[in-house]
């Protein structure tokens, strides 16, 4: 019997061919046995954290771009013409009020006054001999040696005189002022701005800028404007019967420099202008910060930040959120803690919280975290985070 076509299994004879089928066929019910394993482990529900949604206190600000201002600017302008002669200070400097700060050539101003000084001396005399002529005419007037008319002319002349001299004495004060203003003082305590003319320049009074701006800093003002929406919001939300009493009820404000770093003392909201500006449809407002160490100055940009307190919100991390066309959504827990897609309002942030007005509820779970690993239907495995992390989170 020929044997090498054929195979003895268990006393029988299976055809080679036959044979090599049968295990093909055990390799690949193995390999599906084996991919339906690996289907499974990934189908296996995730663990992922959840967070149960309720009502918190919450401070939000609206923040406002400022323009920082002395509580005075004063430009130092010269009240008389002249070569400017000295400069006691220097761009910058404090100085306190009272203080010399420029020179103006005083010659022509003391030649001025030596003058009208003559003019005077010379009306008095002049009205010292008008008076001598009266008493010596009243005498003879009252024995009728002479007439009342002599008299009458002498006392004119004697009247006259002395419109002189009072008119003189103004000559000399005048010249006086004008002396007093060749030397220019500070009229207020504070910081020297730019001094853009140099010792010889000729100044006078019409000149087009000042000698300096001198700032009183030791308060400081931040303007900012509001459009005509937040003012509307403003009204609404901050309680009092009148303007001034909302303004006098709002909380201290901040002031958020350029660098963004707050600026360590509060300030608060005094005054609003009286209009709309109609070229920007904004009205300003104006806060006042103290300014005792001279940190700020006339010119420094910043934001004014008005803080809103909210007693009772929603507050959503922004970790648990994602957006998708300009919508922000969260992923909420539904029925077999399968997880659902919603959009939700946001009516604010604080710190890195949303403040949500609607679209989630008090009491819903929802996914803090591993948001890019789900989708809707997704069942996973909540696991609860705790409620003094979250508070803490929202304290920052």
């Amino acid at each position: 019997m020929n044997n090498t076509s054929s195979t003895h299994v268990n006393d029988k004879l299976f055809p080679f061919p036959q044979l090599l089928a049968w295990l093909f066929i055990l390799a690949v019910a193995q390999a599906c046995s084996t991919s339906s394993g690996t289907e499974q482990a990934v189908e296996a529900p995730q663990r992922l954290p959840v967070i149960t949604l309720h009502t918190q206190h919450a401070t939000t600000y609206d923040e406002y771009p400022a323009t920082v201002e002395g509580s005075r600017d004063i430009e130092i302008r010269p009240q008389v013409d002249g070569q400017l002669e000295h400069i006691y200070v220097d761009e910058g400097a404090y100085v306190v009020q009272g203080q010399p700060l420029f020179r103006i050539n005083a010659r022509v101003y003391t030649e001025q006054l030596n003058n009208a000084k003559a003019s005077l001396a010379a009306a008095e005399a002049n009205l010292a001999n008008a008076r001598i002529d009266v008493g010596k005419l009243t005498p003879l007037v009252k024995n009728q040696v002479l007439s009342d008319v002599q008299l009458n002319a002498a006392l004119a002349a004697e009247r006259a005189a002395e419109a002189n001299v009072q008119q003189a004495r103004a000559v000399v004060e005048s010249a006086q002022i004008n002396l007093s203003y060749t030397v220019i003082s500070a009229p207020v305590s504070g910081y020297i701005g730019r001094i853009p003319l140099k010792m010889g320049s000729l100044v006078g009074t019409a000149m087009p800028q000042p000698l300096t701006v001198l700032s009183e800093i030791r308060n400081v003002f931040a303007y900012f404007s509001l459009s005509e929406n937040d003012f509307i919001r403003f009204k609404s939300r901050v309680p009092g019967n009148t303007i001034d009493h909302k303004i006098s009820n709002l909380p201290p404000v901040e002031l958020v420099l350029s660098d963004g770093s707050t600026y360590s003392h509060k300030g608060q909201v005094e005054v609003v202008s009286g209009q709309f500006d109609n070229r920007t449809g904004t009205i300003t407002f104006r806060a006042v910060f103290p300014n005792e160490d001279g940190l700020l100055r006339s010119g420094n940009t910043g934001k004014v930040r008005i803080p809103n307190e909210s007693p009772s919100v929603i507050l959503v991390p922004q970790e648990a959120t994602f957006e998708l066309q300009d919508k922000v959504f969260v992923f909420a827990l539904a029925d077999s803690n399968r997880v659902e897609t919603r959009p939700i309002h946001i009516s604010g942030r604080s710190g890195t919280n949303y403040l949500v007005e609607n679209g989630v509820k008090v009491g819903d779970r929802i996914v803090y975290a591993g948001l890019d690993r789900l989708q809707d239907g997704t069942s996973i495995i909540p696991e609860p985070m705790a409620p003094d992390s979250l508070i803490a989170r929202a304290a920052r």
